[in-house]
């Protein structure tokens, strides 16, 4: 994988540790305060640029922010470190607006409601200073427009806008040969009595100079506009959306199809991958996500409930219910139970940005997959093993349906993933690297950790393989504390281009930086 500076600067071997700090938080909650339903965010994306900030909640609104540490001086914060500009000790980001997405539903025919909740939200390409980006909910994908509009005022008149304006005596010609008086600005006295009494009266001697009006924009305001609908083409939950690398196309993924849009076409799809079989009980698997290629815009891939991960490649047929190629790991013997297929169920992948790797996020573990070498993963890491003797627990209040997404660094080094309690784990999968971090969706997010492990023998420190690393002590987390599994921390995204992650706990934002 590509490395970036980070590897550069260290040859001789990993990368060392992150120090996770807290940058920021919007929506806190004070102590006993209830959260409502509505509030809770539901999906977390950042732009390309890494400059704003997308969040949408189970109440259907969608939240923006901007960055604001870089914007005064512009350009990348590499680049200000190379003109020598002071910068901010982390990455700051500010309210930037809101809309209401989507509305509560209900279908008739199936006699079914539809949620307003946010699923999926992702960024398109900008264009005349406007941004673009994709919501969906259950059923229906928006296309929005985000715009700063001016609101423009007519000033600099003659007149006194607070008084009537008539039609006023204009003479032909400042420098007519006419032998009638004229008075300056072209004011004619022998006339101006026979115009009704709204009209203005020129002041005696004229109005010397003569003010056009202006059309001034003293202030702006950002309006959100829906461009598109795209609607009746799932019969089932839409699960994912994703951006092609073209700028052209997106598809959407629910349990049993994938469709292909185009984002100018809102009235009809092309239905690229279909699993759903004749006969309904000779169902054997879902699709739970699905991801463009980041960089070629002909390939894609998919995930299923039973733990695979299909590449697809759009030039081979027009349908693509045959893969280019299958990854997946193979159960080890002896191992399967009641809930094997339950916590094999993928509930995210990401492709890196370099697009030769796939991240994955199951029940238990974070799996990092080489596009190369279908024979099983380069690397997994276990995310909360420690759950294993719970399961029975966990199936009963349907905890083990959770579904916990997964992202990963801009150079590539580091994967992150949410679990119980608020917390989230960073790992660091480049060659040789040992990192294993705990953090707490906090203002002290090292709150969890502690120095002296009670059981060295298993400390993230001393477990130097890359290959499943991470493991705790069962029933409590890897620092002895137990686990409260009615807060979860389900979403989270990784800046394009830093070491800076925002995490939803509830309905509270919080950013890190290290």
């Amino acid at each position: 994988m590509n490395g970036g500076d980070e590897v550069a600067a260290a040859p001789a071997g990993p990368p060392q540790p992150l120090e996770w700090k807290f940058s920021q938080v919007f929506g806190e909650r004070t102590a006993g305060e209830e959260v409502q339903e509505v509030d809770i965010i539901s999906a977390i994306e950042f732009d390309k640029t890494g400059d704003h900030l997308a969040t949408g909640d189970r109440g259907g609104r969608v939240v923006l922010f901007e960055r604001t540490d870089t914007k005064d001086h512009g350009g990348s914060r590499r680049d200000l470190e190379r003109m020598d500009y002071p910068i901010s000790r982390h990455p700051e980001f500010r309210y930037k607006t809101e809309f209401q997405s989507h509305e509560p539903e209900f279908d008739y025919l199936k006699s079914l409601e539809i949620e307003e909740k946010i699923n999926k939200i992702r960024w398109c390409q900008t264009a005349n200073g406007a941004l673009f980006l994709l919501s969906t909910n259950d059923k229906t994908i928006k296309f929005w427009k985000v715009q700063e509009k001016k609101v423009k005022k007519i000033s600099e008149m003659n007149v006194d806008s607070s008084k009537a304006v008539g039609n006023g005596c204009i003479a032909s010609s400042s420098n007519s040969n006419s032998a009638k008086p004229y008075l300056a600005n072209g004011g004619c006295p022998e006339k101006s009595s026979s115009f009704p009494s709204n009209d203005f009266n020129f002041p005696p001697g004229g109005i010397p100079f003569l003010h056009l009006p202006v059309v001034t924009s003293s202030e702006t305001s950002l309006v959100a506009r829906c461009r598109r609908v795209y609607a009746h083409a799932h019969d089932y939950h839409i699960n994912s959306i994703s951006n092609n690398s073209d700028g052209e196309t997106f598809i959407s993924a629910d349990d049993l199809r994938i469709n292909l849009w185009n984002l100018e076409i809102s009235n009809q799809s092309f239905n690229i991958v279909d699993v759903k079989p004749a006969n309904m009980e000779d169902l054997t698997e879902v699709i739970t996500s699905a991801e463009f290629h980041p960089n070629q815009c002909n390939m894609l891939a998919y995930s299923s409930s039973r733990g695979s991960i299909r590449l697809i490649d759009l030039r081979q047929s027009a349908l693509c219910d045959s893969h280019a190629k299958l990854f997946e790991e193979q159960e080890a013997p002896g191992s399967r139970s009641f809930f094997t297929e339950i916590i094999a169920s993928i509930s995210d992948i990401k492709f890196a940005k370099d697009g030769r790797h796939i991240l994955s996020r199951d029940y238990m573990t974070l799996k990092l997959w080489d596009i190369n070498m279908d024979s099983g993963p380069v690397a997994a890491f276990q995310v909360q093993e420690y759950l294993r003797p719970k399961l029975c627990d966990l199936y009963e209040n349907d905890s083990i349906f959770d579904k916990f997404e997964c992202c990963l660094s801009g150079d590539g080094l580091r994967v992150a993933t949410g679990s119980y309690s608020n917390l989230f784990r960073v790992f660091g999968c480049a060659p040789g690297s040992s990192e294993a971090t705990t953090l707490e969706a906090s203002k002290n997010p090292m709150r969890r950790q502690v120095q002296t492990p009670s059981r060295p023998s298993r400390s993230l420190s001393s477990i130097t393989r890359v290959v499943r690393r991470g493991a705790e002590s069962p029933g409590v987390d890897a620092n002895g504390n137990s686990f409260d599994f009615t807060t979860k921390l389900l979403h989270l995204a990784w800046h394009p281009t830093e070491n800076s992650i925002a995490c939803a706990a509830a309905n509270s934002l919080y950013m890190y930086y290290a």
